[in-house]
C-alpha cells in the first residue's frame, strides 16, 4: 500500500494547492506542479489506493478504447505497454509507477473522503468526513465524472435472492459458473465483460434498450521488436504516440463538423455487424435506428460472437420488476436469473456537486449549476476564486485520448498557480464565462450528438443540453488553454 502523506496534515501551515482525488487527473495536476517546483500541495484521495476509475472497475475484460501509447501522459510515456489496447490492471500499474517515480506517494492522504470545502475570501477550507480539516490557497477538484455508478430504482430487487452489483464494483466473490445471469445495459462495460462471462454461466440475458454502434477492435501484442525500440530509443515512442494521436483527431470532423464524415466509418461498423451476425432478425435487433456518433462509438471484436451463442440471449427493453429468483421485462416477459448486474454508467453530472462547495458570498456550486453544470474552458468557475475543476463540464471526448485534455487541463492550471503564488486570488469573468458557454452552445448545435436522433449520458437531464462533451478538436482545446489570459479573470489582492 502507498505511504501515507506526512506533509500538510490537519493543523499544519496553509498549502499552496489542495488536489480531491488520486486518479489520472490529480495524478497529473500533481506531477507538474512537482515539475514546476511548486511542492506544497498534496491529494486526497477517499479510497485507500490511487487510480481512479482504473482502481475501481475490475470486471472481466476490463480495458481501455484508446491505444496505450496514447492514453498516458505524454512527460512519461511507457516503454513497457505490452497491448495496443492495455487492460486495467497494466494502466492501474502505469498509474502506480508515475506516483513512485515522482515520488508523489507521500503527498497522498488516502480515506480522505472530502465533504466540505469553503471559500474563507482568502484561502479554501477543506473538511474530510472524518473530521480533519485543511487550508489551502487553491482547490483542485479532480474527482472525475466516472466515478458514482448510475444504479436503477427497480420494483422487487430487495427481494432478490441472488447477487446484484454494479459493473463498477464488481463482486468478485460471486462464482457466475453455471449460473443464470441477467444484464442491464448494453454500453461499453457490458461489451467486454459479456463475452468475458458468456461460456462461463448456464446462461446470460442481455436487457438492451439501445443497441450501440460498434467497431472492430484491432488489438494486438507489442513485438518484441516493438517493445526494445520503445525502451532504448525515446524519439520511437514518440513517433508511435503522435501517428496515434493524428490517426484519432482526424475523426474528430465527423462528430463536430461533417456527420457526412461520418459514412465509412457507419459502412465498417454495419459490414462489422453484417459479417458477425448471420441471423437477419437479431442482426435487425442489433442494427442502431439513430446517426453513427450519437451515442458513445464503442469497439469490440468478441461483442457479436457472444451474442450470437446459444446461451446467451438478447431482449429489447429495460427491467421492469424483479422478483425473488427471476427478472421480468418491460415486455412482460420473466427469465428466471441468480444474479443481475448493472451495466447502466455512471452519473456523470452530479460528482463534483456531491461535495458541498460555497465559494464567493456563500455562492454553492450546486446552486450555481442547479440548470446545468457550465465553466470557462471546463476549468474555472464564476463565483469561485482559487478552484479549478479537472475533466470539468464540456471536456470531454468522443474521438481521442482523455488524457490528453487533462494534460492541456493540468497544465493551465499549473500555469495559474505560477501567476497568482503570491497574488491572492483570480475567479473568471461572469461575462467571459458566460460568452465562452455561448459558443459551446452554439458549436454543439452543429455536432452529431445534437442533431443525431438519440439521447445518451453525455445530455444533462437538467437542461437537456450537452455538457459533458467537447465540441471540437482536442487541438483546440490545447490551443485555448496553452496561455492564461489574465484579462479573463478577476484578480484580487494583484
Amino acid at each position: 500500500m502507498p505511504r501515507q502523506a506526512e506533509r500538510g496534515r490537519p493543523g499544519s501551515a496553509e498549502l499552496d494547492v489542495l488536489i480531491i482525488g488520486a486518479g489520472f487527473s490529480g495524478l497529473g495536476v500533481a506531477a507538474l506542479l512537482d515539475r514546476a517546483g511548486l511542492r506544497s500541495f498534496l491529494v486526497l484521495e477517499a479510497a485507500d489506493d490511487l487510480g481512479g476509475t482504473w482502481r475501481d472497475n475490475t470486471y472481466p475484460g476490463c480495458g481501455c478504447d484508446i491505444p496505450s501509447p496514447l492514453y498516458s501522459f505524454s512527460f512519461d510515456q511507457r516503454a513497457g505497454w505490452t497491448r495496443l489496447f492495455a487492460g486495467q490492471a497494466e494502466i492501474l500499474d502505469y498509474l502506480r509507477d508515475v506516483a513512485r517515480r515522482r515520488g508523489l506517494l507521500d503527498r497522498i492522504r488516502y480515506g480522505a473522503k472530502v465533504v466540505e470545502a469553503r471559500w474563507s475570501g482568502r484561502h479554501w477550507e477543506v473538511t474530510t468526513a472524518a473530521g480533519e480539516r485543511y487550508t489551502a490557497r487553491f482547490v483542485v477538484s479532480a474527482v472525475g465524472p466516472l466515478h458514482h455508478p448510475a444504479i436503477p430504482d427497480l420494483p422487487g430487487v430487495a427481494q432478490f435472492r441472488g447477487a446484484v452489483f454494479h459493473s463498477a464494483t464488481w463482486d468478485h466473490g460471486v462464482d457466475l459458473t453455471g449460473k443464470r445471469i441477467a444484464v442491464l445495459g448494453t454500453g461499453a462495460s457490458a461489451i467486454q465483460f459479456v463475452p468475458a462471462i458468456a461460456g462461463r454461466a448456464a446462461a446470460v440475458t442481455v436487457y438492451q434498450r439501445t443497441p450501440p454502434w460498434i467497431l472492430p477492435k484491432a488489438d494486438r501484442a507489442f513485438t518484441e521488436r516493438q517493445r526494445w525500440l520503445a525502451r532504448r530509443l525515446p524519439p520511437y515512442r514518440w513517433y508511435v504516440r503522435a501517428r496515434l494521436f493524428w490517426t484519432h483527431e482526424k475523426r474528430a470532423r465527423g462528430f463536430v463538423g461533417d456527420p457526412a464524415a461520418m459514412a465509412t466509418t457507419a459502412r465498417y461498423a454495419r459490414r462489422l455487424l453484417e459479417r458477425q451476425v448471420t441471423d437477419p432478425e437479431l442482426r435487425a435487433r442489433l442494427t442502431p435506428d439513430y446517426a453513427i456518433g450519437c451515442k458513445r462509438l464503442l469497439i469490440s471484436s468478441d461483442w457479436y460472437p457472444a451474442l450470437t451463442r446459444p446461451d446467451v440471449e438478447v431482449r429489447d427493453g429495460g427491467v421492469k420488476e424483479v422478483r425473488p429468483g427471476s427478472v421480468v421485462g418491460t415486455d412482460g416477459v420473466e427469465v428466471p436469473a441468480d444474479v443481475l448486474i448493472y451495466a447502466t454508467g455512471f452519473d456523470a453530472h452530479h460528482t463534483v456537486t456531491r461535495m458541498s462547495i460555497t465559494g464567493r458570498d456563500g455562492l454553492s456550486l450546486a446552486e450555481a449549476w442547479r440548470d446545468g453544470d457550465q465553466a470557462y474552458l471546463g476549468t474555472t468557475v464564476a463565483g469561485f476564486p482559487n478552484l479549478f475543476v479537472m475533466v470539468g463540464p464540456n471536456t470531454a471526448l468522443g474521438h481521442n485520448s482523455q488524457i490528453f485534455m487533462i494534460e492541456a487541463q493540468a497544465r493551465y492550471v499549473v500555469a495559474c498557480v505560477r501567476r497568482m503564488r503570491r497574488r491572492g486570488s483570480l475567479e473568471v469573468r461572469a461575462e467571459v464565462q458566460r460568452a465562452f458557454n455561448e459558443w459551446l452552445r452554439g458549436r454543439m448545435a452543429h455536432t452529431v450528438w445534437q442533431t443525431g436522433g438519440c439521447r445518451s449520458w453525455y445530455q444533462d437531464p437538467r437542461s437537456g443540453r450537452i455538457t459533458v462533451l467537447w465540441p471540437d478538436t482536442a487541438v483546440a482545446f490545447w490551443r485555448r488553454l496553452r496561455r492564461v489570459r489574465m484579462s479573463d479573470y478577476l484578480l484580487d489582492g494583484a
